[in-house]
């Protein structure tokens, strides 16, 4: 019941809007700081690798960014800080909304596994939501039309239409 009122109602759809600019201006505002700032994750992957917590809870997250991580540094300050302002970028204008939201809840994942708290959690907890609605979630954004164009562009109509399925 809860699901199909997630999913399906209009009056879902704006509360869902609500909750996603808030989580579109969060990331943005993040990113933008970051890349036009010259962001780097040197010392912050370095303090996660310091960090005996994250080396005994997490050993393998430790291990992947000690190995990977840490001496890519620079590549990794380019996906946060982009990666940031996309997914805020995508949810500030409803444009392939769950893409936009399942990155942002990986992003706010690997930095609990690192060990940062903050306002990761709020974050997972709202994006839960909205990952739950779908394509509601999107409704009162560029998804209202991106989504049909890419399924009648690339997948032809093999399959039902989203925006049918909400009806």
């Amino acid at each position: 019941m809860f699901m199909n009122f997630l999913r399906n109602n209009t009056i879902a759809a704006g509360i869902l809007t609500v909750l996603r600019l808030y989580l579109g201006w969060q990331w943005m505002t993040a990113g933008w700081g970051k890349v036009t700032d010259g962001f780097s994750a040197q010392g912050y992957l370095t303090g996660v690798v310091n960090n005996e917590t994250v080396m005994e809870t997490y050993p393998t997250y430790h291990a992947f960014i000690e190995s990977f991580a840490l001496p890519n540094a620079g590549v990794f300050s380019f996906m946060v800080a982009w990666g940031e302002l996309l997914v805020g970028v995508g949810l500030l204008l409803g444009v392939l909304t769950t893409a936009a939201a399942f990155f942002g809840i990986m992003m706010n994942f690997a930095f609990m596994f690192a060990g940062t708290v903050s306002s990761n959690p709020w974050m997972v907890l709202l994006t839960i939501f909205i990952l739950a609605a779908g394509y509601n979630a999107g409704k009162f954004g560029g998804d209202r039309w991106v989504i049909p164009y890419i399924q009648e562009k690339v997948f032809k109509n093999k399959f039902r239409k989203i925006s049918e399925q909400s009806a």
